[in-house]
């Protein structure tokens, strides 16, 4: 058996405050923007019953073998790999897997934080009510206004840059505890709020039974592969978020009751999203399969003409704010600790460094939206696209295939068995039997139909 490493990054207080911040680094604008819409676009209750599945089947068993190997190499994700392989006798070039996952961590965030400026700047559209009374072609005239002035959007996406870099500088108690254990409360009170609003909305049964009524004859072959896509991308996994998270997590916390709950905690999320935005769009009359436009464009519309809808819009952007701010600051956390390991910098200096780096690339999605926008160099895609499609679609599946395996083919069952602590009876075995067999055999589907083969 292995001699226990020290963190040197630090460790969370205990397990809620792992619990918040995983929740944090797993809740984001996959949630509240990407799941409502997938799922109207779905067929709505048939999608989120297969969605629950395969969070339960494919999300889990892989969310526990991050956490596994970042309590188990104490480490930024490139040296926890580096590490194990060495303990494993595995080869060196597992070390690439923490590459690969700080590597799609920074260039997630690269875009993520544009995006994640146009909610900070909705916050304040929606405040001073200017959607009040507007048409849908004055809502689109509103964000394409946005997207179209390169100053604007670069400022926006260096407010919200500037926002997570002063926390990841602060580390693991002073700044990522402390955010989380801010911002995921001041969430889930935002989601009750906006819930209560759209009980009130006229149109809430609609809502809720267009969410939670099954209708498989909704349901095709793509719906399904895009919920376990879904499943896999929103809990963070494959990118050296959860990784470097669990190498915080203190021994005596179990990972399979955390995984779980973190689990538990997205999908409310993800589900109580969906009940606060279907009742307001069933009750103004618009389309819940809007697509990617649904809260930047269609629900606007809908704040505008309801009562109190400049408060409440306001409150949804704050919403979403909050739930790419909680992400953000993981995405970046693998790179910060790295930087710290291996350059002998002091904290503030490498979040300082990682986060410019991280702004200068995301010039490339600000400009892919204007002055590139004719730029389109594979596939008819832009900048933004190519960048979105290779690490939702390929760097991530391919991630969390590697961690499956490496946890259930290359890491000893004394190691994974200590580490669990779940027990050798039906548990760790139903684990084993899910991350060795089933789980890659999903992601592996995952990953294909992705780059279009299935």
């Amino acid at each position: 058996m292995a001699t226990k490493r020290e963190p040197i990054h630090g460790q969370w207080s205990g397990r809620l405050a792992f619990i918040l911040a995983a929740t944090g680094s797993a809740v984001g604008l996959g949630n509240i923007w990407k799941f409502p819409y997938i799922a109207g676009e779905n067929g709505g209750g048939a999608f989120v019953l297969i969605y629950l599945l395969c969070i339960a089947v494919i999300g889990i068993p892989i969310m526990m073998a991050e956490v596994m190997l970042g309590r188990r190499g104490r480490r930024s994700p490139i040296n926890t790999m580096r590490h194990l392989a060495g303990e494993e006798n595995a080869s060196p070039h597992w070390q690439w897997l923490g590459w690969a996952g700080v590597l799609a961590g920074f260039l997630i965030l690269s875009y993520y934080s544009v995006i994640a400026g146009w909610a900070l700047a909705y916050v304040f559209r929606a405040g001073s009510g200017l959607f009040t009374g507007l048409t849908a072609d004055g809502v689109q005239s509103i964000f394409s206004n946005l997207v179209s002035e390169p100053e604007r959007l670069l400022a926006w996406h260096t407010l919200f840059m500037v926002m997570t870099m002063i926390v990841v500088a602060r580390g693991v108690r002073s700044g990522l505890e402390k955010a989380v254990r801010l911002l995921m409360p001041a969430l889930f009170v935002l989601l009750v709020i906006l819930v209560g609003y759209a009980w009130n909305s006229g149109s809430f049964e609609q809502g809720v039974a267009f969410l939670f009524q099954p209708d498989f004859s909704k349901i095709t072959a793509d719906g399904v592969l895009i919920a376990m896509g879904h499943a896999f991308f929103t809990l963070s996994l494959g990118m050296g978020a959860i990784m470097v998270y669990g190498s915080y997590l203190p021994d005596r916390i179990s990972i399979a009751k955390t995984s779980i709950a973190v689990s538990l905690m997205d999908t409310l999320v993800a589900l109580m999203a969906g009940m606060a935005i279907f009742p307001i769009v069933f009750a103004n009359g618009l389309e819940p399969g809007a697509g990617p436009g649904l809260i930047f464009q269609t629900l606007p519309i809908a704040f505008g003409h309801m009562p109190y809808g400049a408060f409440f819009g306001m409150l949804f952007f704050v919403l979403l704010v909050f739930a790419a701010w909680s992400s953000a600051i993981s995405l970046i956390e693998p790179a910060v600790a790295w930087l710290v390991e291996n350059r002998s910098m002091t904290r503030v200096n490498a979040s300082v460094l990682a986060g410019i780096a991280t702004w200068s690339f995301g010039l490339l999605t600000v400009f892919s939206f204007n002055i590139w926008s004719g730029f389109k160099p594979l596939a008819d895609k832009t900048l933004f696209d190519l960048l979105d499609y290779l690490t939702a679609n390929i760097m991530l599946p391919l991630g969390g295939l590697l961690i499956a395996l490496f946890a259930a083919w290359k890491m000893s069952r004394e190691s994974s068995v200590d580490e669990l602590a779940m027990g050798e009876r039906f548990w760790y075995p139903l684990w084993r039997i899910l991350v060795r067999y089933i789980t890659p055999i999903g992601v592996t589907i995952v990953f294909l139909h992705a780059i279009g083969i299935i």
